[in-house]
């Protein structure tokens, strides 16, 4: 890859700055491409892009970016966090202890405008602007794993991806953000929707993005996300935030979608179990409901003093198989199980050994 140095002054780079969502953000009077589809949104907080300003108008020097020689003008491959906050502040957008850009006085708008940046213009193939792309961004805001796949798997397909999961109040974060952690411009949403639909599928997220990137649209993954979303408000219709976020809900509709379900009889099982003092984890409520597993309840075990005294009570005989064990070699177990009512109790345990308590399990 050839690389020269430039000098830019912020002037140049914010002369004919627009932001379009559809047509992306240029500057550099149209010559610059700030976000090209491999980029991701802009993810600097307001102490960040801040302190972008501070140091230009202290004349303190900002660190390097990298630009791409292209056929017609350029592309940012590396800085488009400060290119952006630049822009931004030039153009009115935003304000700093309550001084715009507009409100400077004459000198002070020059200072920034004249302000010289250090730019390294690269050229080369795609592969090698693909990989210095990742090796400049180690030392910035790193990179996420769902960025980085973005950087790779181009095309319409993506972009029409993004426009659906990946921009501030797009329409998966306003569908799902009850159901879906995480940050929109970090592909967080975008990336729960490609486990969810390759999970489906059978196959790795990544794969999934290979076999869809020149799609015209992303429509499959979208009306698929819709579709888990729904299943799940006709699943539990009153929210309860503690115990629904964050669920993996795509591999469970992917399983269990066809299977018929009770809402009625589901809130009445959410609110036992809410109330249920052997139920030490509540977050796994809703996957219990679903799957029917005890495991993700972590049902609350007999303390050590329960079972030494049950031991002692048994004389150590085991009450399947009726032969003797030391304590170390006995599991408690549930007289009358769990989920069928029974408590975490003195009363209700019972010693096993370890190989009549297994057989018990497998039945």
């Amino acid at each position: 890859m050839n690389i020269k140095l430039k000098e830019v002054t912020v002037g140049e780079l914010v002369e004919g700055y627009v932001d379009n969502k559809e047509d992306g953000v240029m500057g550099y009077s149209g010559n610059l491409d700030i976000r090209p589809p491999y980029q991701r949104e802009f993810v600097y907080k307001d102490k960040q892009r801040d302190e972008v300003i501070n140091t230009v108008q202290k004349g303190f020097p900002l660190n390097v970016m990298y630009w791409v020689k292209q056929d017609s003008g350029y592309e940012v491959l590396d800085g488009q966090q400060r290119t952006i906050s630049l822009c931004q502040y030039c153009a009115g957008d935003y304000s700093i202890n309550y001084r715009g850009f507009h409100n400077l006085t004459e000198g002070e708008r020059k200072e920034i405008l004249n302000y010289k940046l250090m730019v390294y213009v690269c050229e080369g193939t795609d592969k090698e602007k693909l990989e210095w792309f990742k090796i400049v961004n180690i030392a910035g805001e790193k990179l996420t794993i769902q960025e980085l796949r973005n950087s790779v798997y181009v095309g319409e397909w993506l972009s029409d991806a993004k426009r659906h999961f990946s921009k501030s109040n797009c329409p998966a974060y306003n569908e799902g953000k009850k159901y879906v952690k995480g940050k929109v411009n970090r592909q967080d949403f975008l990336e729960t929707a490609l486990g969810w639909i390759a999970d489906k599928n059978d196959c790795k997220l990544e794969d999934y993005m290979a076999s869809h990137q020149h799609d015209e649209d992303a429509s499959e993954l979208w009306m698929y996300f819709q579709e888990v979303i729904s299943w799940v408000n006709r699943l539990f219709p009153n929210y309860r935030r503690k115990i629904m976020k964050g669920v993996n809900w795509g591999y469970y509709y992917n399983r269990y979608h066809e299977k018929k379900f009770n809402s009625n009889d589901l809130e009445k099982e959410i609110k036992r179990l809410i109330l249920d003092e052997d139920v030490t984890k509540k977050s796994g409520i809703c996957e219990y409901l679903i799957d029917g597993s005890e495991k993700y309840l972590n049902i609350r075990n007999f303390t050590q003093k329960m079972k030494l005294e049950t031991y002692e009570n048994q004389e150590g005989i085991c009450v399947k198989c009726n032969d003797e064990f030391d304590l170390d070699e006995m599991q408690a177990d549930h007289i009358t199980p769990w989920s069928k009512s029974g408590k975490t109790i003195k009363e209700n345990c019972q010693l096993l050994c370890k190989d009549c308590n297994r057989k018990k399990s497998d039945i």
